[in-house]
């Protein structure tokens, strides 16, 4: 036990963090609905102001505390509660969007504000031994992050059970209606929820860097990711269970990295335990114990396209016919084009999911490095260049169907929660095996030996013919009777199992199609270079991409020739060190955007229908179809009094 004893000091002490950081998370989802991914990137936030304020502007730290823990959080709260009172009006795949591009900003901002370096961050809580069990010191540090993750459970569990506001917290997602003939103002009562949580947030973001004793916005934004293992075991609704949570989540996350030490086959097991116990969760929890809070919304339908058959066709061969001259005029920034060609089919892959069936995923990434490893072991084994992409597109759609299980019974903010831990399950412990990448290697790739496509322009052809292929079978797809399906599967799954469909097996093979497309975009990807390693696929372009998705608009095929343009040409004509964050921040901001707006007609907005002076009706000529002419007369009528 003595072995052990430090283990469970640590795992209690960031258990409590874990906790605490998951209390805020479930109370601000209980009370409004939006589950915050951006949870993190808050706490990041306010980990940054404590340095500026304690280390180079010599500030006392209590002070420093007070005004990044309760100024920063009461100013953040305010402005999460508006934003998720208008994200109460979306679906929900648009509400955990209008998240992930809130985080994908945020940690533009921190990056533009404070450098993507990593900084040392002095501890202010004191290392003194308080006492000693079995040789082990226990410090005051210790005592004080396990003592304030304890009261603020407390009083968190005795303001819900005992006060006015705690019932009115519980009753405004359920009916706020009701809630305001009580006297109740249900916007004061989710302005209150937000600052609590907001100010949790912060705390657990500052008590992080305290344990870690570093600063990076990257590495605080997913250490407070990993308290949704927290959430989880309070299935999101219990506040006490979500701090009980924490500590069993640290104290497995710490007791394994004991068990594991010698072992190098388990290497990252430990860190990576948090999103292994929220994908067990998530898969073993009873669903009716997994229904998302707030008002379901259904995703407003895409209208149809304002252009002819023919127009879209002379759209499309005009911008096949510019991909084609292209190798001629862009000289020697052809290989960036290229690697764009390569996005096309991931993106199309994540269109197909996200607007065809209104599923989300973050592992996209994860796929396409399934199918780049696969790509450069297969080539290393002597298959052809195509047979060794076929292969690597191939072994990622059982994985693809693996996925799809937590789908059959997920949908929404817990589908992405799912597909999140697989994606940083995947790159914190598989990418190091033998298997994938391996440790500390590099993967030998090549470009195909025939037809000079291993040239830059030759192989820029081969792509653009792949690319273009990919998305014909995308746009075949959508148009078929599984299109129809799939977006039957978004609109209504319960009218769809009604007619006889097996939606477990539409989802299934939708994710499956999925993976193919991503598995065969990271195979081609991996041509590129000659060689890649654990790099090469970072993590996090997963949630990046879904980002950039949005605001490339509604439709898949225009949406996957769009996004490659924004997310890979755009950054390479532009030489500024900063770009890079300044696109990001961009993605973030218009993907909030984007999701605000995705009840909302662009049409319907920039139409107008006047009364003229002489009381007739005068419709703009921008209202082409019946049924908007309609709907437009209609609302005039009855606004118009009648004359005689």
């Amino acid at each position: 036990m003595s072995e052990f004893l430090p283990y469970i000091i640590i795992g209690i002490t960031v258990g409590s963090i874990y906790g605490l950081s998951a209390m805020g998370l479930v109370l601000t989802y209980k009370t409004s609905g939006v589950f915050n991914l951006a949870h993190g990137s808050i706490g990041a936030g306010a980990a940054y102001l404590f340095l500026e304020l304690r280390q180079r502007h010599g500030m006392s730290w209590p002070l420093a505390l007070v005004i990044s823990v309760l100024l920063f959080g009461v100013v953040v709260g305010l402005a999460m509660e508006r934003l998720a009172e208008g994200l109460a009006r979306v679906p929900a795949v648009y509400r955990f969007v209008a998240t992930v591009g809130l985080l994908v900003a945020t940690l533009g901002v921190l990056g533009l504000l404070f450098g993507t370096q990593l900084l040392t961050f002095e501890h202010f809580l004191s290392r003194d031994p308080v006492t000693t069990v079995s040789g082990v010191r226990i410090s005051e540090a210790n005592v004080a992050v396990v003592l304030v993750g304890c009261a603020a459970a407390v009083i968190l569990s005795v303001l819900f059970r005992r006060t006015r506001i705690g019932t009115a917290m519980r009753a405004v997602v359920d009916d706020s209606q009701l809630l305001d003939m009580t006297g109740e103002s249900p916007t004061l009562v989710r302005r209150y929820a937000w600052l609590i949580g907001t100010c949790f947030a912060a705390l657990s973001g500052v008590l992080f860097a305290e344990t870690q004793q570093a600063v990076d916005a990257i590495v605080l934004s997913f250490l407070i990711i990993q308290a949704f293992g927290a959430a989880a075991i309070g299935a999101f609704r219990s506040i006490p269970l979500a701090y009980a949570g924490g500590i069993i989540v640290g104290l497995a996350q710490a007791v394994t990295s004991k068990q594991i030490a010698g072992h190098q086959f388990l290497a990252g097991l430990d860190t990576n335990m948090p999103f292994l116990i929220l994908l067990i969760v998530l898969i073993c929890l009873p669903r009716g114990r997994l229904v998302e809070v707030g008002k379901l919304v259904k995703a407003r339908a895409v209208p149809p396209s304002s252009l002819t058959r023919g127009g879209r066709f002379a759209g499309g061969t005009a911008v096949l016919a510019g991909a084609l001259v292209l190798p001629l005029v862009v000289g020697s920034r052809l290989p960036l084009w290229t690697s764009a060609l390569s996005q096309v089919v991931l993106f199309a892959s994540l269109g197909l999911l996200v607007y065809s069936s209104g599923q989300i995923s973050l592992c996209q990434w994860g796929f396409a490095a399934i199918g780049g490893t696969t790509f450069a072991h297969m080539l290393k084994h002597g298959l052809p260049w195509g047979l060794a992409v076929l292969v690597a597109a191939l072994v990622a759609v059982p994985i693809g169907a693996l996925v799809s299980l937590p789908a059959i019974r997920l949908s929404g903010l817990y589908l992405g929660l799912a597909t999140l831990g697989f994606g940083v399950l995947l790159a914190g412990f598989f990418y190091q095996r033998n298997f994938m990448f391996g440790v500390g290697t590099d993967l030998a790739t090549h470009r195909p030996h025939l037809l000079n496509f291993d040239s830059e322009r030759g192989f820029y052809y081969l792509l653009l013919a792949i690319a273009v292929a990919a998305l014909a079978l995308v746009a075949v797809i959508e148009k078929s009777r599984l299109g129809r399906l799939l977006r039957g599967l978004a609109d209504s799954p319960v009218a769809l199992s009604t007619l006889g469909t097996n939606i477990n097996q539409t989802r299934m093979i939708v994710f499956s199609i999925s993976a193919f497309l991503a598995g065969l975009a990271g195979a081609l990807y991996s041509s590129l270079f000659g060689s890649i390693n654990v790099d090469s696929f970072n993590y996090l372009v997963s949630i990046q991409i879904i980002a950039v998705l949005v605001v490339s608009g509604r439709r898949t095929v225009t949406a996957s020739v769009v996004a490659p343009l924004l997310f890979v040409v755009l950054p390479g004509y532009i030489r500024n060190g900063d770009f890079a964050l300044y696109e990001q921040i961009g993605f973030g901001v218009f993907a909030v955007a984007a999701a605000l707006l995705s009840q909302t007609s662009l049409r319907g907005r920039l139409t107008k229908t006047v009364v003229d002076e002489s009381g007739r009706l005068s419709v703009d000529r921008t209202v082409r179809t019946t049924p908007d002419r309609i709907a437009a007369l209609s609302a005039v009528r009855t606004s118009v009094p009648a004359r005689s």
